[in-house]
């Protein structure tokens, strides 16, 4: 039966439709594109960081209107707990639809530190670029009214493709739709989250509080880039992700290297042989039972892996390094089991600030990411008996004189709340179906991929909800989310409008 499903995907993946209905979208699309990509700068020119209450309630606003101007019923979703960014809710009833799709993607964004973007730009001003700038792409002028936009320009500005791309394309592609006189075969919903960024904290709240209203038969998660390859995909799900902030302690006050140097315990070098006692050389996480409760892969999750385009060595190249982590897997395979990664580390000054000090404290972000079995507490649990291990005593508060005194290596250890990781199997019938629909939109073979490396909360929408949920990504592998120059390639903007409308076209 699995070798039979295997052979029926592949066949499936191998079908490419020459579709009237995407002809008509494609058309209002080449017709529109100055002001909808208008429309669009207006979108990613509001600051939507999470510490920024304010200009994400206006965010979401800006969302409604984009909205009510295509004729979508919508409506605010708040969560009990006072001043959370509020969800953007719409909903469009097709006569005689037997089923409902909702549409989820997420207006907040990233910190932003606009000195590190690039000299003439800056996060919150949409700026053109004839290609990638670190790439030979120059600054750019809009071409005249009535010009089309070369599909590999970039549209640069924080969210641009993490993920304000997500709600332009869902938007966009259901008013495409209306304006070419095609009919949704679906009833469709839209859910416009504003805390993804922070680990969708009041999301079961806002899921528990409306879930008459959220009733569906799967969510399309429209967020993260397509394959390396350009290709698009259809991921089945998503990793889940827990951060731990570490902080050693050296000693009261910074004190001179040259009088106490190789006396005073520096929490530098302390946390330096922390962290590197975590991993091996190979990457491999050496913490205790970091593994031991990973969900196998099934036999199709397997067989669709291996049909996975392998472009390691290009990616490597690319990137500048020489020799990846994994012990002969590939990147895809590794996508598969848990990981830890640094975020960053602190201590003291470096360049032209840099002292002559032993400093009081040394701290570090870890960034465990999750797959199917995993348990995000019971993961951190772990990471911290392996700090115990190595002579920690471990607090969750500063410590106290009294601890200082008694023990030598001391380690505060502060979890945020995580989530855990969802996986939506390969064989339902809607999964089937909605790679064909995204398959009708390209020449190419879509990339089938049962994990992607980043993290969403899909494991919320299965708990509160038993919810399906099928991520179908539309960003640029290559948009710098979640960095400084964060950009969209325009291609894939225009992409994404065809790849939303398809799937509203299922039966």
């Amino acid at each position: 039966m699995k070798k039979l499903f295997a052979l029926a995907l592949l066949a499936l993946l191998g079908s490419v439709s020459a579709n009237d209905p995407l002809q008509k979208i494609r058309q209002f699309r080449q017709a529109h594109e100055h002001e909808l990509l208008t429309e669009f700068e207006q979108l990613v020119a509001i600051p939507n960081v999470a510490a920024d209450t304010a200009n994400l309630r206006r965010t979401a606003l800006f969302i409604q209107d984009m909205m009510r101007r295509r004729g979508i019923k919508t409506q605010l979703l708040a969560a009990p707990t006072a001043g959370v960014p509020p969800v953007v809710f719409g909903e469009v009833r097709t006569p005689g639809a037997t089923r409902t799709v909702i549409f989820y993607a997420h207006y907040d964004g990233q910190p932003v530190n606009p000195a590190q973007w690039r000299e003439g730009l800056s996060p919150f001003t949409p700026a053109l670029a004839t290609g990638p700038l670190d790439r030979g792409g120059q600054l750019a002028a809009r071409p005249a009214p009535g010009q089309p936009f070369s599909p590999d320009w970039r549209l640069y500005a924080r969210s641009a493709s993490d993920d304000k791309a997500g709600v332009m394309t869902i938007l966009t592609g259901y008013q495409a739709l209306m304006a070419s006189k095609l009919k949704p075969k679906v009833n469709i919903k839209f859910f416009f989250e504003g805390e993804e960024e922070r680990g969708s904290p009041h999301l079961a709240e806002i899921l528990a509080r409306h879930k008459t209203l959220l009733a569906s038969d799967v969510w399309v998660i429209c967020d993260g880039p397509v394959h390396q390859s350009g290709r698009k995909q259809v991921v089945f799900g998503a990793r889940g992700d827990v951060n731990m902030s570490l902080k050693v302690y050296g000693p009261r006050r910074p004190l001179h290297s040259g009088h106490y140097g190789n006396w005073v315990p520096n929490p530098a070098l302390a946390l330096s042989r922390l962290l590197a006692s975590m991993t091996d050389s190979t990457g491999r996480v050496r913490v205790a039972g970091f593994y031991d409760d990973v969900t196998p892969l099934t036999q199709a999750e397997k067989t669709a892996l291996a049909q996975v385009p392998n472009l390691d060595k290009t990616i490597q190249q690319e990137l500048g390094f020489a020799r990846p982590y994994g012990t002969g897997q590939s990147l895809v395979e590794l996508l598969n089991q848990p990981s830890l990664n640094i975020n960053g580390m602190q201590s003291a000054n470096v360049g032209a600030q840099a002292a002559n000090v032993i400093p009081t404290v040394a701290s570090a972000v870890l960034d465990l990411r999750l797959v199917p079995g995993n348990d995000a507490q019971r993961q951190v649990q772990k990471v911290i008996r392996h700090i115990e291990r190595q002579g920690y005593h471990v607090t969750t508060a500063e410590p106290t004189d009294a601890e200082r005194a008694q023990y030598p290596l001391l380690a505060r250890v502060q979890p945020e709340t995580g989530y855990n990781a969802q996986r939506t199997r390969l064989d339902l019938p809607i999964a089937r179906q909605i790679i064909a629909a995204v398959q009708t939109t390209t020449p190419d073979r879509v990339v089938v991929l049962p994990t992607m490396g980043g993290s969403l909360p899909l494991y919320v929408f299965e708990q509160q909800l038993q919810a399906q949920t099928i991520t179908v990504p539309v960003a640029n592998y290559d948009n710098n989310q979640h960095a400084e120059n964060e950009n969209i390639r325009l291609g894939n903007l225009w992409d994404g409008i065809e790849t939303m409308a398809a799937i509203m076209l299922l039966k």
